[in-house]
């Protein structure tokens, strides 16, 4: 089974655990190939925090998309003359 590795050159990040907990994660370390539980920890955390920071993302894209929407069906613009003249092309030939 390969290593999961991470350059942790850098920032600190402290926390305490349940004797439980670390049990927990020092098991998961080790099923999931990681080098050590700071690795297992940080690579899970990263993980977690891109797809939080993802889901988010889409959410306020949706509501921007939908703002946009709303405003289009409430306020919407005047036909152009070429949109103009296809509506009466298609009207006079299908009436």
């Amino acid at each position: 089974m390969d290593t999961k590795e991470l350059n942790t050159k850098g920032a600190r990040f402290d926390t305490r655990l349940s004797k439980e907990q670390k049990e927990l994660f020092e098991k998961a370390v080790q099923l999931g190939g990681y080098r050590n539980l700071t690795d297992f920890v940080v690579l899970t955390l990263q993980e977690k925090a891109k797809e939080i920071i993802s889901e988010n993302e889409r959410i306020l894209s949706s509501q921007r998309d939908g703002e946009i929407f709303f405003d289009m069906v409430m306020n919407p613009k005047s036909p152009n003359k070429s949109l103009s003249d296809a509506a009466a092309e298609f009207k006079s030939i299908f009436s």
